[in-house]
């Protein structure tokens, strides 16, 4: 099969290789997906190009990048049912602590990692669904039903920010959102966000008070945690959740904790590759509605041939995106 691979960290046009390496055999418990689309995302960018504290050398001799995907099952292993041959699926955590990713033709996985595909989704939409869409749904929805609460989408015109303003809409809440520039407070709008502030001003958090008159934000979807929390900690209820994903500005944040204590605030910070087993089934059906619902637009800003995958990450690294980066094998 054509597989990207690399061996080494580094720029992506020196590292990333298309080469032929043999199609993997599906193993007990684990299905053969014949992949249409890989997503990239800017994780697999930092773990290429060495960008992971403490990690020196990739952990496997060769790796196929990309946890992110969507094709069709052509075969299973033992006890997988033969009746999944032919179902249309999208791939979470295929490159999570395993060698070979979804920037390839095959990929063998275990069969909860590859999650049906309602026929009303691409097979584009599908490779955004691992990391961005799960992130998305599982900041918004995490904590159980948000319908008649106020929910705040922090980067509303990001990948995640986008998605997450459309389940919080599409789940009745009342969303707000901040975004920076024409095109991104107009993008964070048009996704269902109620009011769209810009993240950049000096007076956020009196703006976010005096719109939301008193009746504070329970749930904050956050993806700059450190940068955000002196006006998180303003505008938040009581007994309300920061739910983070994020915090690239400010890595080693310092916390106003008195006001969020007084204020009985949870702090969940997000890693969607760590999921507990029960709390990833309750995502992936809660997304799984929303997708059936046609409650979900996604927004691909980049595409590229399987051979151009160091362009992908390129485009990725260089950042001002307006959607995701899909590779089409």
């Amino acid at each position: 099969m054509r597989a990207i691979t690399y061996e080494n960290f580094g720029p992506a046009g020196d590292v990333l290789t298309l080469e032929e390496i043999p199609a993997p055999t599906p193993a007990g418990g684990e299905v053969l997906v014949r992949l249409n689309t890989s997503g990239a995302n800017p994780s697999d960018v930092k773990m290429r190009a060495g960008g992971r504290p403490g990690v020196t050398r990739p952990p496997f001799p060769k790796t196929i990048p990309h946890s992110d995907g969507a094709g069709v099952i052509e075969a299973v292993g033992d006890d997988v049912s033969q009746a999944r041959i032919g179902e249309r699926v999208w791939i979470w955590n295929g490159q999570w602590q395993r060698a070979f990713g979804t920037a390839a033709e095959y990929i063998a996985l275990p069969g909860n990692q590859a999650v049906a595909l309602p026929d009303n989704v691409s097979f584009e939409a599908g490779a955004v669904l691992g990391i961005p869409g799960l992130t998305a749904c599982c900041a918004v929805l995490g904590g159980g039903p948000v319908k008649g609460k106020t929910v705040l989408v922090s980067g509303g015109a990001g990948t995640v920010g986008h998605l997450a303003i459309q389940v919080a809409a599409a789940s009745d809440a009342h969303v707000l959102a901040t975004a920076r520039g024409k095109a991104g407070l107009a993008a964070a709008r048009s996704a269902g966000a109620a009011h769209v502030f810009d993240y950049a001003s000096d007076t956020l958090a009196d703006e976010i008070l005096e719109c939301v008159q008193g009746d504070l934000v329970d749930r904050i979807v956050e993806v700059e945690f450190g940068k955000n929390a002196e006006t998180n900690a303003r505008i938040i209820a009581e007994r309300g959740t920061i739910a983070a994903f994020g915090s690239a500005l400010d890595m080693t944040p310092t916390l106003p904790f008195y006001p969020l204590m007084f204020k009985s605030v949870t702090i969940e910070l997000l890693l969607v590759y760590l999921l507990s087993p029960e709390r990833r089934e309750r995502t992936i059906k809660d997304l799984t509605g929303l997708l059936r619902q046609g409650a979900l637009k996604f927004r691909i800003s980049d595409r590229f041939e399987l051979a151009d995958c160091a362009k992908a990450h390129d485009v990725i690294a260089a950042g001002g995106r307006a959607g995701s980066v899909i590779l089409t094998i």
